[in-house]
């Protein structure tokens, strides 16, 4: 079958949060409240955000693949509905919406006093049209999970009808989504940032990714607090300037500044100034926390991150022509032999000493996990798991339970066909902490007898588009997923047909497990959800189509004369409209 990627790396998936978070701070009271000073308000001024990776440059809600491209148009676009620093939804573009027929249409009430950047109004046209994008034959996105639920989808994503009947305009300030079922997450569906009509529509869907305004920061256009300029240097650095219409009321700032840094002197740049916030994605380096938290007018905010780092297992290669036409279809896939055997996935587990990398790398500021949910989740629950300490005799024990043995004597182990075994791991630079684990997690593995052929990192753009497109010969991957706050369900990673199945795992059990967890009525009741969770999140541990390795707390900074500062467990640049300085 034919399908659109599904769902983001780094980006954004969907883990809502429900237990209490840590919030730390030098210069202000544990809570995750707005920050309120007491200094003299700023008439305007700037502030500089940092990151610590160029965007690719694909500056589009509906086509971008990366957490650095969504940082730049983070203050541009906006959706219908918001995620309030509680991690429920609040009205955003929709000033109010309800249901009917069961949970099977939303009806979003649109407000009427919003403008595009371009001074054009806002209606139902444009968010119909961003999700007749989503929806569309020619998609080359990664956002379909948007809209395989509604009404329609197939028919319209197979060209078999013209009209996508998923959405549906009622009239300017009314829009309707249809569900097929009664759908738990509605709300999740509905909150994608909206793109305007008036600029994108003039081209055919197959063209968007090669659009000027997709590729072009300055001709960005949308509703939100903050304008593209015409000042910025493509990977260095993107400015962006107060929208004077916007319907929350002018920003207090003249502008917002995000630039590339390397990690390795962000610390130093608080410092001087050069930079005045470190936030998502990765946030401060947790081998720098210390110099961050002793630094004169600068507040130190840590949560509970809410994604993790794994050593992914390519189970299955797509074929090339699947590759090129962008089909997921797991009746074509080429089992990658060498990493079929539970015993070697479950060796390797127990072979790498994850506490240790908590301990060495993280200075301790993160967790060990061993399921696909974070400890922040209300989906979480660490009873259920088999916790894989590191137990480099018990992870021999399983690959000789298995069939490996060292045959020729040279240290490592050959597989049981007695054929020589070497496991490649491939990993990308601009994490730190993920580039100094890979040679660790190398040695780790060698201690057991299995051979791994290290290579040499790969700029991390390259290295997820190889991921993605299942390079031929790879092995084992590091990566990580950055998930996003609106529901627990996983399966935009997970789903045996989802994009982002990077290992490319077919298990028809966990896919029962994860259809089960969101199928109506049963999972409108949270506890029904909980168990399902508990039981898929059981069987994955078991399984180990991943090595999980660690969830590392969000370590955000900012100067203390940036007012109006809202520490959630996401990030802190929540209502960035209302940020001032003070002196």
């Amino acid at each position: 079958m034919k399908l659109t990627k599904s769902m983001l790396l780094l980006l954004v998936l969907i883990l809502s949060l429900g237990t209490a978070l840590v919030a730390c701070s030098n210069e202000t009271s544990e809570t995750s409240d707005e920050q309120e000073g007491t200094g003299e308000k700023v008439d305007g001024g700037s502030v500089t955000f940092s990151m610590f990776s160029a965007p690719n440059g694909v500056f589009n809600p509906v086509l971008y693949e990366d957490a650095y491209e969504a940082n730049v148009f983070e203050f541009i676009f906006e959706g219908l509905v918001k995620l309030d620093k509680n991690l429920g939804f609040e009205p955003n573009l929709a000033r109010d919406w309800y249901y009917e027929d069961d949970h099977q249409t939303l009806v979003m009430v649109l407000r009427e006093d919003v403008q595009w950047h371009d001074g054009e109004p806002f209606t139902a046209e444009d968010v119909k049209y961003t999700y007749d994008v989503m929806a569309h034959p020619d998609y080359t996105g990664v956002r379909s999970y948007f809209v395989e639920g509604m009404v329609g989808y197939e028919a319209f994503n197979s060209g078999e009808v013209d009209e996508f009947e998923g959405v549906e305009i009622v009239d300017d300030h009314h829009i309707k989504f249809h569900f097929n079922e009664p759908n738990v997450m509605a709300l999740r569906d509905a909150s994608f940032d909206i793109i305007p009509k008036h600029i994108y529509g003039q081209y055919d869907v197959a063209d968007l990714a090669t659009a000027p305004e997709t590729l072009d920061f300055d001709k960005l256009i949308g509703t939100g607090p903050f304008k593209a300029t015409s000042d910025y240097t493509a990977g260095q650095y993107y400015t962006l300037e107060r929208h004077e219409q916007y319907w929350q009321g002018a920003p207090n700032l003249d502008s917002v500044v995000w630039t590339v840094v390397n990690q390795d002197v962000a610390a130093g740049m608080l410092d001087s100034g050069d930079i005045d916030v470190i936030t998502t994605p990765q946030g401060v380096r947790a081998s720098d926390y210390d110099q961050v938290a002793g630094i004169d007018g600068v507040t130190v905010h840590e949560t509970p991150d809410l994604g993790y780092q794994h050593l992914g297992f390519k189970l299955h290669h797509r074929t090339e022509e699947d590759v090129e036409n962008n089909v997921h279809d797991p009746d074509n896939w080429i089992p990658n032999e060498k990493l079929q055997s539970l015993e070697l996935r479950q060796a390797i587990m127990y072979a790498i000493d994850r506490q240790g990398i908590v301990e060495g790398l993280l200075d301790g500021h993160g967790e060990v996990i061993n399921a696909p949910f974070p400890p922040a989740s209300w989906a979480y629950d660490d009873t259920v798991v088999n916790e894989y300490p590191h137990d480099q005799e018990r992870a021999q024990e399983l690959l000789a339970s298995a069939g490996y043995e060292d045959v020729t004597g040279d240290g490592y182990l050959e597989d049981p066909n007695g054929e020589e075994l070497v496991l490649r791991l491939d990993y990308p630079t601009g994490d730190r902490v993920r580039e100094m684990s890979a040679p660790i997690i190398q040695e780790h593995l060698e201690a057991v007898g299995l051979n791994i052929d290290l290579r040499s990192p790969r700029e991390a753009g390259s290295h997820f588009e190889a991921i993605r497109t299942d390079e031929e010969g790879m092995d084992l991957y590091l990566s990580g997923w950055g998930l996003a706050t609106t529901d627990p369900d996983p399966k935009g990673i997970w789903d045996i047909t989802a994009s982002y199945n990077y290992t490319r795992w077919n298990d028809e059990h966990s896919q029962q497990l994860l259809d089960d967890a969101v199928t109506a009525p049963e999972a409108f009741d949270e506890e029904y959800r909980k168990e399902k969770y508990r039981e898929w999140a059981a069987y994955v541990n078991e399984q180990v189509p991943m090595a999980f390795l660690y969830t590392s707390n969000a370590i955000f900074a900012y100067n203390s004369n940036i007012e109006g500062v809202v520490e959630g467990p996401d990030h802190i640049y929540r209502d960035i409209h209302k940020w001032y300085l003070v002196e």
